[in-house]
């Protein structure tokens, strides 16, 4: 659904992509992590348009998408919640809903779609017209990922969407995670919880410094001695030697 091939991307003098490969099958959730710094977040960037690439492809759908402005590609299926939520803090839960849903033009299915969302999160529909500023971070995130399904996306990419919340919220972003991957939406999940995120991934890739340096299956980089030590601390492997 989703194939990088050899992506570079320079900041200035930075190479922030070295030549990085990822592919993202239809209907799997693929994480992606590593430490701050990695390139994470420029990889989603770069696929939505935001940024340019200096070589490499990105193909979705069997189309190289790196050329097309953010908003066709939008309009092709594939979407991001960005780090740090990015609502817009003046206007209403229900305004900010709509707004995900800018490309389309389909109202009656817009309407379905915004009863579907406030479904998957009822603390939308009680607070629709709250003005999405005065909401708690954890809601400000589910208001964030509902702005992104109203596009109707195929392909939703998520950018550290635990960052901040506290350990019971984080809980229930992941279980609607996977919720929103059953109902069929592929997902792309770059995570710094990297426990979480192997937990929900069918597979996943480790970025160091603009490098993948291990793939595999979610359960297999979970059980990867190098990647507990690095990512999930010495607490789990002296757990797991018990």
């Amino acid at each position: 659904m989703l194939k990088i091939e050899n992506l570079h991307v320079f900041y200035g003098g930075i190479h922030a992509l070295k030549g990085i490969n990822l592919n993202v099958e239809k209907g799997k959730t693929v994480s992606l992590i590593g430490a701050n710094g990695a390139g994470k977040s420029t990889t989603l960037r770069c696929i939505m348009g935001l940024v340019k690439k200096n070589e490499g492809s990105i193909i979705y759908n069997q189309q190289d998408i790196s050329s097309l402005k953010t908003r066709d590609i939008v309009k092709r299926g594939l979407v991001l919640t960005p780090e740090g939520r990015r609502i817009f803090p003046n206007l209403s839960v229900k305004e900010n809903l709509l707004l995900g849903a800018y490309t389309r033009t389909d109202k009656n299915e817009i309407d379905r779609d915004f009863n579907k969302v406030t479904e998957l999160f009822p603390i939308l529909k009680e607070r629709e017209w709250q003005i999405a500023g005065t909401l708690s971070g954890g809601e400000q995130q589910m208001l964030a990922v509902g702005r992104s399904l109203m596009s109707k996306p195929k392909l939703i990419m998520m950018d550290e969407p635990s960052l901040g919340l506290a350990p019971l919220i984080v809980k229930n972003i992941f279980e609607i995670i996977k919720e929103i991957n059953s109902n069929g939406v592929t997902v792309l999940l770059v995570e710094q919880n990297a426990k979480a995120a192997l937990e929900i991934a069918d597979y996943a890739y480790v970025l160091e410094t603009g490098t993948i340096v291990l793939e595999g299956k979610g359960s297999e980089l979970l059980n990867n001695a190098d990647v507990q030590k690095a990512y999930l601390g010495e607490a789990v492997i002296k757990t797991k030697e018990k």
